[in-house]
């Protein structure tokens, strides 16, 4: 790996981490991550179990005369989100990553650098690689499938792990502490197709949204991202209404958790209007441009003739159903909370759309803080969809983390931040899923802060870190383990500072009114699978759907085609734009 790296500083921490960017940890493929942890351990003489799902748990003994402190976990996911530019040739199953300093910035060669998390891991394994640093037992748990479905939290055996306080080291922010999370689910999405053959005095072209920032789906979901679902989706809902367009193919965004960077589809266009079209998409590039000046500034959209012209298309309905359905899908922020300024409570995130044989799937994510709102999101998300005459599931979701701010631990870690640096560090709440929720959930009680050094374009091939903030978060966590109370002395905490009061209070009323909300989750989720139960579910192919429906789809084909000419003809009117011209 790089040389650069290892003169960076802490030595400590960037020598483990140019190590881990040399192995291959793509989410659900951990297998050489979890050989490499498990072989460190070995090299490094440190006891660990290796669970079932793959976590590895490695308990560390105290330092000379810290013996008495309470046991610490040390927290972090072993995979990594794997996003690459449309250019960069890489095999994420087998290639390593490779680094490069940008000024005073780390970021990977075209890909996603795996900062997330694997610079918590890092410090993890510094932690215990380094005979200074004063701790007392430590427990460390890697956990794997963070980025994709939390599996590691979810399988992790509390049999295996004595510690009740936890440090999540997979936090973005250098200098916040966060004390609370989102939780989330997301509702996956099939949309059935037959093929037709192709129109002819038509020429297919690929039309391709590219250029933007994408980004994590929680944490930058306030930002006024583009999401390229949704701007290709544009493009087409409107250009079917004024060229008559048939689409043959549309694939955009990848992963769940991540806001689409790029989308492309083929779409057949009648020859008589083709210069049209190719004007409008340069005119719908202008207005994206001038929507988004500030937030993306490299967006680009192109529309070339298909180097393949296919043979067919999708059928009718199902692209007036696809194309309705993204247009009409909800995305980016729902609600800010009431009782946290400028703090995101719900969102909800149109992520990817694949063409599968015979179906579209299209996946999204919902986050929220409140139970109930969560619920009620995918619940719209899902009536959307169901207009659309789509299969719609959700799956089980993940519970939020909710603030503690009488937190004997995040006491300790105020106090050890104010002392080094001189100021007050900012406690919150984050509206991203972390493991600490799972966690929490299966061991109540868990004392748990989370922290890290600064991240930026988490999720995308713009990831980086700040290298300066990673001695300050070797340092903050330093400090942590050195002042972990012993056994005795825990069950209170310091009385807080003026400004950590603060903080505390408004903590403390998101925390009641969650608990007031989680009284009648039961309640709630019986009652959505009630009416759950009582929905008929849609068939599961097409052509057992055309036997459920008859003549309703005949009537419905009917239907969409007097709304699409009255669409062409209101569009008509409104813009001088028309077809042949």
């Amino acid at each position: 790996m790089s040389n650069d790296i290892l003169k960076l500083k802490p030595e400590g921490i960037w020598k483990e981490f140019n190590g881990i960017l040399g192995v291959p940890r793509p989410s659900k493929k951990e297998a050489k991550m979890v050989a490499y942890l498990e072989q460190w351990a070995k090299d490094h003489n440190i006891s660990y179990v290796k669970e079932d799902c793959g976590n590895i748990i490695m308990t560390v003994p105290a330092t000379k005369g810290m013996e008495d402190r309470q046991t610490v976990i040390l927290q972090a996911h072993m995979d990594m989100v794997c996003e690459k530019n449309s250019d960069k040739k890489h095999d994420f199953e087998k290639d390593p990553i490779e680094p490069v300093i940008k000024g005073e910035w780390l970021h990977a060669n075209g890909t996603t650098l795996g900062a997330d998390d694997g610079i918590g891991v890092a410090a993890a394994l510094a932690v215990i690689a380094d005979p200074k640093v004063e701790h007392g037992p430590l427990e460390c748990i890697f956990t794997v499938d963070e980025e994709t479905g939390l599996t590691g939290a979810m399988k992790l055996d509390p049999n295996d792990f004595t510690g009740r306080i936890l440090l999540n080291l997979d936090s973005e922010d250098e200098g916040e502490i966060f004390i609370g999370c989102a939780g989330g689910m997301d509702t996956i999405v099939k949309v059935w197709y037959e093929l037709e053959p192709a129109p002819e005095d038509s020429t297919a072209y690929r039309i391709t949204v590219s250029g933007l920032k994408g980004g994590h789906s929680g944490d930058d979901i306030n930002k006024n991202l583009a999401n390229a679902n949704k701007l290709l989706t544009r493009i087409l809902w409107q250009g079917t209404n004024w060229f008559d367009l048939q689409l043959y193919d549309f694939q955009g965004g990848n992963l769940r958790n991540a806001i689409a960077r790029e989308a492309t589809a083929v779409a057949f266009v009648p020859n008589d209007c083709l210069k049209d079209f190719e004007h409008y998409v340069m005119d719908m590039e202008k207005h994206f441009k001038q929507e988004y000046q500030v937030t993306e500034p490299g967006l680009k959209v192109t529309a070339e003739v298909a180097e393949v012209q296919p043979d067919v298309v999708i059928d009718e309905m199902a692209q007036y159903n696809l194309l309705n359905g993204l247009y009409a899908c909800p995305h980016g922020v729902i609600a800010m909370s009431q009782t946290i300024p400028n703090f995101v409570e719900t969102s909800t995130n149109l992520a990817s759309c694949k063409k599968k044989e015979g179906y579209f799937f299209i996946q999204t994510s919902q986050r929220s803080s409140i139970e109930s709102s969560k619920q009620d999101i995918a619940n719209m998300v899902e009536a959307v969809w169901s207009l659309a005459d789509a299969d719609v599931e959700h799956t089980d979701g993940y519970p939020g983390w909710a603030p503690n701010p009488n937190s004997a631990i995040l006491d300790v870690a105020v106090n050890c931040y104010k002392k080094r640096f001189k100021k007050d560090p900012k406690v919150r709440a984050i509206h991203a899923g972390l493991e600490c929720g799972l966690i929490g959930d299966k061991i109540p009680g868990m004392d748990m802060i989370s922290f890290g050094p600064t991240l930026r374009g988490v999720h995308s091939p713009d990831e980086r870190c700040e290298i300066a903030t990673v001695q300050m978060f070797w340092d903050f966590m330093c400090d942590i383990l050195k002042n972990v109370p012993a056994t005795a002395e825990m069950p209170k905490p310091k009385k807080m500072s003026t400004v950590n009061k603060a903080a505390a209070k408004k903590a403390q009323k998101a925390a009641k009114k969650e608990t007031k909300k989680a009284t009648t989750k039961k309640a709630t989720e019986e009652k959505a699978d009630d009416e759950k139960a009582a929905r008929t579910k849609a068939p599961e192919h097409k052509s057992q759907a055309k036997k459920a429906v008859g003549s309703k789809k005949t009537a419905s084909v009917q239907k969409a085609a007097v709304s699409k000419a009255t669409a062409k003809q209101a569009a008509a009117k409104r813009n001088p734009m028309k077809k042949g011209k």
